[in-house]
């Protein structure tokens, strides 16, 4: 069958174009979006497939798709947009503006600690209600009163679930907005961007779905981190399937996991509004075509700096972590400049900037791979063709 690809792609990058349709031919690809913006200008801007399972309803270019834990770097641009504002220290300890969060020996936990995954709260040790996941109250309550799973600082470990509403909750006290409208307030407004934490369903008609995961090539996920994933009383298992309403089959494509605010893994957006923001981010914190600057390129240093490097007590391999970014790594390498930072999505998408290139990079398919080390599949023949255009 004949791929139909639509959208713009600048001449000087049809080697992102041939690796995009490629990508159809040897994957399980479903739909998918590609965006490349440099120096604050998008070069590619390409999509294709489908955004339902049964392939009758053809990925626009209006598609938005929920991209997994790619809305950290959501999260996070909204925490250090606060801190240039002066209306957050990251430095300062969370209970000095959430004073309930001191319970259970917190009380010098920093802000900075919760960005950079070492603040020792990557779980919740009782499962919560059904539902909880949904409700923002019962989910910064339980944190609040959580007893950190180690030393704060000391390690680090995916805060897989939690960071969205620790990092979520710091945001609504420092600006007196939920995280949803403040994102629209100071980043996706001032870039135009089609990004959401919180969708409404006026968006419902254009939102892809997404299918439960299948094994991507060599089998998906293995090692010490599919392992304990087993074991339901490890760290690992506790921070990805609880609450239960995690596990609960096609969650994420129900009314009620979209109208929800959770902000580590239910961001809509397609590849164009992650391109845009990192392309942003990429050129001094604004786009070229106009717009407000949503970062100092100071600012922009600090956030990139990384943080936390070693075995990560979650994830169980070698991962990277500066303020609120993830950094390239073996398990999920992406960029190739030494001051890359964006995040990966567990559905495969993945936003990028690479300062160095001015580049900002944007992938959001709707079909999840189950990949382990090395990232997901379908991202390296496009990565290497972008850089082999720059």
């Amino acid at each position: 069958m004949h791929l139909a690809l639509h959208g713009s792609c600048d001449p000087a990058f049809a080697p992102v174009r041939a690796a995009f349709a490629s990508n159809f031919e040897r994957f399980p690809e479903l739909g998918a979006a590609v965006c490349v913006a440099v120096r604050g200008r998008v070069a590619v801007d390409l999509w294709a497939g489908f955004r339902d399972a049964a392939r009758t309803a053809p990925w626009g270019g209006d598609t938005i798709v929920n991209v997994f834990s790619a809305t950290k770097g959501a999260v996070a641009l909204c925490a250090h947009a606060l801190a240039e504002r002066g209306a957050l220290d990251l430095d300062a300890p969370v209970a000095a503006s959430w004073p309930e969060f001191a319970a259970a020996g917190k009380g010098r936990v920093r802000v900075a600690q919760l960005l950079d995954h070492s603040a020792g709260l990557p779980a919740l040790r009782a499962e919560p209600p059904e539902g909880a996941l949904h409700d923002w109250q019962a989910m910064t309550s339980a944190l609040a009163a959580e007893g950190p799973f180690w030393e704060p600082g000391t390690r680090h470990g995916y805060h897989a679930v939690t960071f969205g509403f620790l990092v979520g909750e710091v945001i609504r006290r420092a600006s007196g907005r939920r995280v949803g409208a403040f994102l629209r307030e100071a980043v996706a407004g001032p870039l135009g961007l089609d990004l959401h934490i919180g969708v409404g369903a006026e968006h419902d008609a254009r939102i892809a779905e997404v299918p439960p995961m299948i094994a991507g090539p060599g089998g998906g996920i293995g090692g010490a981190f599919a392992a304990s994933l087993r074991d339901p009383t490890s760290l690992t298992s506790l921070a990805f399937t609880r609450p239960r309403d995690l596990v609960s089959p096609g969650f994420i494509n129900t009314a009620r996991a979209r109208r929800a605010e959770i902000p580590a893994l239910n961001g809509h957006a397609n590849a164009r509004a992650l391109a845009r923001m990192y392309g942003a981010l990429a050129n001094g914190g604004a786009l070229a075509d106009g717009g407000a600057r949503v970062l100092s390129p100071r600012a922009i240093e600090a956030a990139l700096a990384e943080r936390s490097r070693g075995l990560d007590a979650v994830l169980l391999a070698e991962s990277r972590f500066s303020l609120g970014f993830m950094l390239p790594s073996a398990l999920r390498p992406f960029g190739r400049g030494p001051r890359t930072f964006g995040h990966p999505g567990a559905g495969g998408a993945l936003g990028f900037a690479d300062p160095d290139a001015g580049l900002g990079f944007g992938y959001t398919p709707n079909q999840p791979l189950a990949s382990g080390e090395g990232g997901d599949p379908r991202w390296p023949a496009l990565i290497d063709a972008v850089y082999a255009c720059l």
